[in-house]
């Protein structure tokens, strides 16, 4: 199978690129940088899709860049990197002669409403609060085909958690603090915090281009990109801290999160929720990393 990947050179990408390589699927990265194995959004734009089987579009601005100060054109950017390249390869997939057979989106669990009690499965409504449930909300109706192509490509959305793994994502920023003894938990620390090991999240956007047995349904179908643990903020840090054998006794206020790195992000960290991959493991889909035990210990190396 030939898959192209829109940012396949971030985090996941560089994962989902060397579990696609193993199965022995070619893979082509759009990326904004020419060379070998890549194409260009712009030659993308200009002489249309290349031939693939499959789409999967994982680019976007880090919305954890720490080196950007959260302003409106921080904000700007984080909007049309997502939205501006899902539509770029979705109107690309419409125009081509030979469409692939299915088209990934990577988004996001921000579309659920923080809470501490209800859970969320892929069935769950929502209408977007917020400036993050927006961006969502905006970014996964730019992937929609037309009808006349979802007859026959398939169209999958897959809403991940925080992506932990060694090379880069949540956790590269805070294993620094871990080992200087400086971790915490974040705010109240009893807030939900979903989660998701990077091979698994590769793994399950594998699982999402094999071709569908049946013909496609035309509206996209989603599944949630987490483990099936059901953690806190409290639980991940204490089981952080003892792998790393360093305490976690200083505690991060929600106040200082917010002065940091503005509200409208540090939502994802002081707040979350229960999310539940139902559809994802109805589908079949089997966890390398189910729990923050085997995930941790894989990162660590404990």
């Amino acid at each position: 199978m030939r898959v192209l990947i829109g940012g396949g050179s971030g985090f996941v990408g560089r994962e989902l690129t060397r579990l696609l390589k193993a199965k022995g699927h070619e893979v082509t990265i759009i990326s904004r940088q020419p060379g070998p194995g890549k194409i260009t959004w712009g030659e993308l734009e200009s002489s249309g899709l290349p031939p693939c089987e499959g789409a999967v579009n994982l680019a976007g601005e880090n919305l954890m860049n720490p080196l950007r100060w959260w302003n409106e054109s921080y904000k700007k950017d984080l909007f049309s990197s997502r939205i501006d390249t899902t539509k770029t390869l979705a109107q690309a997939i419409a125009a081509s002669s030979s469409p692939p057979h299915s088209w990934v989106l990577v988004s996001g669990v921000a579309c659920y409403k923080p809470s501490l009690t209800a859970e969320y499965t892929e069935d769950s409504e929502w209408t977007p609060f917020d400036l993050l449930s927006r961006l969502v909300k905006e970014w996964e109706a730019a992937a929609l085909l037309p009808e006349t192509v979802a007859k026959t490509t398939k169209q999958v959305v897959i809403r991940p958690g925080a992506v932990l793994g060694r090379d880069g994502g949540a956790m590269k920023q805070m294993l620094l603090p871990f080992w200087l003894g400086l971790g915490g938990t974040l705010g109240s620390g009893g807030q939900p915090f979903p989660w998701i090991h990077v091979s698994d999240l590769a793994g399950i956007i594998a699982h999402s281009l094999e071709p569908p047995a049946d013909t496609p349904t035309p509206s996209q179908q989603v599944f949630n990109g987490v483990a099936p643990a059901l953690n806190t903020n409290y639980e991940f840090t204490k089981e952080l801290g003892r792998l790393m054998r360093r305490p976690t006794i200083f505690p991060v206020p929600g106040f200082v999160m917010n002065t940091f790195m503005g509200s409208e992000r540090a939502v994802v960290l002081t707040q979350g929720q229960r999310v539940v991959p139902k559809r994802t493991q109805e589908d079949g889909f089997q966890y390398e990393y189910p729990d923050l035990t085997s995930a941790l210990k894989e990162i660590v190396g404990s």
